[in-house]
């Protein structure tokens, strides 16, 4: 099953196997790397070594081929509590290598490129609706944009792991086809074929999955720890999309296809039949907007103002469009048994009013709730997290296979082992 975190299951899941004698030095250095990337708090060596359960000298030789590769920095020694030498924090490297994350959604496109750190190292994002271009229009145009970027990047120095896009509808995992994107409007498109033609993608051909996943992807990374997060989260843009997080790892179903919350039917006695009655035609924010008496096409920030001065019919939309979604999230939480609910995107600017009603719903219909009640949060990976998601899965190549880039690697020394002045929060990975 792939995982949530890129690396968290390298830490967690490489342990447990059995590493032939020629794949151990792979195996311990992606063990190591993922441990370092992974850590809430940077760890020092003998750390490292209790944690893996690695023998010390062997972490301190891993350690050094990680910091001389680039992928990993040593930070200030923290303060002696006893007798000896000073333990030395060791932390993700920054700027030396980096994963981009891209998306197409309707109303815009973008990607953005993060480091092993969590630094945003570059970004662009260009607002547009994509329904009034053709596929091959807005992925011509997203290969210009990362095109400048790479080239951005190159110039400084960054090596590029891979790249991943992130897509408003449902993919075949990994390479594809785009088999139906409908608020695009967009039906088996062959999008890794179209973008590998040009120059700046042709040797970084993207990893493809619907934006929601690799959102949840990002939030899975910020609510890491111990235990590892479960959760189903729901993007609300002007479709809905969902995803669920199992143990700090990603459930994608034997297609890829899992979490279209949107196409469940939540009220399959719509005149008109059960395509009207989905969440998404519920709950939407089109519908939202329709049922608020805002103009169609109109930014959720109008429906968030409205809602806020008190507008009745706002209220009422956004209440009715939290019902719906509860009565959705309830049959999700009886298959999947989670506890925990997180809304994204517009739901998550509409926290405030759409919470409660979610809430409601949940404790009403979910049977397990009396014993475990299901909580609702505001997802906290920030704006555009399917371009962080996509950014995390791209580095994850990096963490799977260190050696790969180890061995043609033209850092120096001098330049990734230097010393930074506080251990900061690198580790932490955007938030």
């Amino acid at each position: 099953m792939p995982a949530a975190d890129p690396w968290a299951s390298q830490s967690r899941g490489a342990r447990s196997g059995v590493a032939r004698q020629e794949h151990l030095r792979e195996h311990n250095l992606s063990v190591a790397l993922a441990h370092v990337l992974d850590a809430r708090e940077p760890p020092s060596r003998a750390e490292l070594a209790a944690v893996t359960g690695l023998a010390r000298p062997s972490v301190t030789s891993l350690v050094e081929q990680l910091i001389r590769g680039g992928m990993v920095r040593e930070l200030l020694p923290r303060p002696a509590q006893r007798a000896g030498r000073p333990a030395v924090p060791l932390a993700p490297a920054r700027g030396t290598f980096a994963g981009i994350g891209m998306e197409v959604n309707v109303d815009y496109l973008g990607l953005r490129a993060v480091d092993l750190a969590g630094t945003v190292l570059a970004e662009r994002v260009e607002a547009g609706d994509q329904r009034t271009r053709s596929p091959e229009q807005t992925l011509d145009r997203l290969a210009e944009l990362v095109a400048g970027v790479l080239g951005r990047l190159v110039g400084q120095g960054v090596r590029v792991v891979g790249t991943s896009l992130a897509l408003p509808g449902l993919v075949d995992a990994g390479t594809g086809p785009l088999r139906v994107a409908p608020n695009l409007g967009w039906r088996d498109v062959d999008v890794v074929g179209r973008l590998v033609q040009h120059p700046a993608l042709a040797e970084l051909p993207p990893d493809l999955a619907n934006e929601a996943k690799l959102a949840a992807l990002a939030e899975a990374r910020v609510r890491r720890g111990s235990p590892q997060p479960s959760f189903v989260y729901v993007s609300g843009e002007v479709g809905i999309g969902g995803a669920v997080v199992l143990g700090g790892e990603l459930f994608r179903g034997q297609h890829g296809w899992s979490g279209e919350i949107g196409h469940v039917v939540v009220d399959p006695c719509m005149p008109g039949g059960p395509r009207l009655g989905t969440l998404e035609a519920r709950a939407g924010q089109e519908a939202m907007l329709r049922v608020a008496g805002l103009p169609d096409g109109a930014p959720v920030h109008r429906l968030v103002a409205a809602c806020a001065a008190g507008d009745t019919r706002a209220l009422a939309a956004v209440a009715g469009a939290g019902r719906a979604l509860g009565i959705a999230l309830s049959g999700v939480v009886h298959v999947v048994d989670v506890d925990q609910v997180v809304l994204g995107g517009t739901f998550g600017q509409l926290y405030g009013y759409v919470r409660d009603e979610v809430a409601r719903a949940l404790d009403e219909l979910v049977i397990t709730a009396p014993w475990s009640p299901v909580t609702v949060g505001a997802a906290r990976a920030g704006e555009f997290p399917a371009m962080t998601g996509g950014a995390l899965a791209a580095l994850r190549r990096l963490v799977q296979q260190p050696s790969a880039w180890l061995d043609r690697s033209t850092t120096t020394t001098t330049t990734t082992t230097t010393t930074v002045a506080t251990a900061g929060t690198a580790a932490g990975g955007p938030a």
